[in-house]
């Protein structure tokens, strides 16, 4: 996870800063505010700023249900409320912005949740780092049998190796030929004064989708906890995935009851359909209830005996 220098120096010096407040700070979060958390074999996410904590979520859901309410008095217990029953604007009150380092073809998968303010590094503007993503040999799978999305056995062996060796050979002579089409090195530095390098929003358009890019990437706590439902999910594909856990971990220290609550009802917990709900109160009732009679198709029965852990 290699940082350029001036990223280095940056960090210092902002890490090196003390600035008094009077907003509400967490102290845990704090602690790493902008430390690089490295993911995959070059990227990283950091926290660059945040506005807001578990007691801003408590304030707001206060003001909107009034002096009247008795119903749930301590902090955890309003925040697991609102969780449960989907509340959502207590939530948006808080703010969280990332400098996140990713593979393209990941950017592009992050890129569709559209509920966040981005800002990505420009290869119009600047030269991209030799930097690309090859996966580690346990992550080299065939394609599914029954996910169109999804991975299957892990390739061995051979196979393997060749994989790899394609991988690390297109993507090193990819840059290669970016390098001589811009006729510049990373610093800009003119490499043959004899003749002129091509444009670099045209030179780009050589580089595979396994090089990183990096982007700022801020969202309020409601739309950050959807993206990690989705994405933390074990379904989800495995690159993007590690970004995700990477970025509950900052969510534990910077609101930990409502992590705790996110946890509980959203990734530990299941959503019903109405034919979930009914094959469900059946089966407590001791009858016996087939995929066939329940109304559910194959793949949601599947999917509900996975819940309930029975064979399906």
């Amino acid at each position: 996870m290699p940082l350029t220098p001036e990223q280095k120096a940056e960090i210092d010096r902002l890490r090196a800063e003390r600035t008094p407040t009077r907003r509400a700070t967490v102290p845990a979060l704090e602690e790493i505010l902008y430390e690089p958390i490295p993911v995959l074999d070059h990227g990283f996410i950091r926290v660059i700023d945040y506005m807001g904590d578990d007691a801003a979520v408590v304030q707001a859901a206060r003001v909107s249900y009034g002096k009247g309410t008795k119903r749930v008095s301590e902090d955890r217990g309003l925040i697991e409320y609102l969780m449960r029953h989907r509340h959502t604007t207590p939530f948006e009150m808080c703010e969280i912005k990332y400098h996140v380092k990713l593979p393209i073809f990941v950017a592009r998968q992050w890129i569709r949740h559209r509920t966040a303010n981005v800002n990505e590094y420009s290869a119009r503007y600047s030269i991209l780092d030799n930097e690309f993503y090859i996966p580690a040999p346990d992550q080299l799978a065939t394609q599914s049998s029954n996910n169109r999305q999804g991975r299957g056995e892990v390739l061995s062996g051979p196979e393997a190796r060749r994989v790899l060796e394609l991988l690390r050979e297109d993507s090193e002579r990819a840059y290669r030929g970016y390098v001589e089409m811009l006729n510049e090195d990373d610093s800009g530095a003119v490499l043959d004064a004899a003749r002129q390098g091509l444009a670099r929003e045209l030179a780009r358009m050589n580089l595979s989708l396994n090089f990183y890019t990096q982007w700022y990437w801020k969202t309020d706590l409601h739309n950050l906890l959807n993206f990690l439902s989705l994405r933390a999910d074990s379904h989800a594909q495995y690159e993007i995935r590690v970004y995700a856990e990477a970025m509950i971990g900052t969510v534990d220290k910077w609101v930990p009851m409502t992590a705790a609550a996110f946890r509980q009802y959203r990734l530990g917990g299941a959503h019903l359909s109405e034919r979930g709900l009914v094959a469900v109160r059946r089966l407590i009732a001791g009858e016996t209830v087939t995929q066939e009679e329940s109304g559910m198709s194959k793949r949601e029965w599947a999917e509900l005996m996975e819940v309930l852990g029975q064979k399906g």
